[in-house]
């Protein structure tokens, strides 16, 4: 049977292993969704501004069926702006994390997305009253 400091001291290396492994991920994690969102902007303005040119040469020309293409290529480009915003809050989620390993405050990894918006604004409220104190 182990004795409770051994079982403390167990505990405290499972959470440092985590912790290092949790880090190397979020770190990595963030890398990737730098990188792919500099790809996203790029693509966001291209395929907005060729869904423009396209939508404006076939209303020109009534040409109905490029019409439909060009708003077709300003949705995908809506579509990517979207997830590039989405990508955004995970990678300032994940910074979060970093912070609060730096800090020696983290236990294990946060919500990457929000589910309930009510619960964002509890957390919201949270972090302001702990800013206060």
């Amino acid at each position: 049977m182990k004795t409770s400091e051994e079982v403390n001291n167990e505990i405290k290396q499972i959470l440092l292993e985590n912790k290092l492994y949790d880090l190397k991920k979020f770190i990595s994690k963030r890398a990737c969704l730098n990188r792919s969102n500099q790809v996203m902007a790029y693509l966001f303005h291209t395929i907005q501004s060729a869904g423009i040119l396209v939508t404006t040469i076939a209303a020109g020309y009534e040409m109905k069926e490029l019409i439909w293409i060009g708003a077709g290529l300003n949705i995908l480009a809506s579509l990517i702006n979207v997830f590039e915003k989405t990508n955004d809050a995970i990678s300032k989620k994940l910074l979060k994390d970093i912070y609060s390993i730096k800090n020696d405050t983290y236990v294990d990894e946060g919500m990457v997305v929000d589910v309930d918006p009510e619960a964002k604004k509890q957390e919201n409220i949270h972090d302001i009253e702990s800013a206060k104190h």
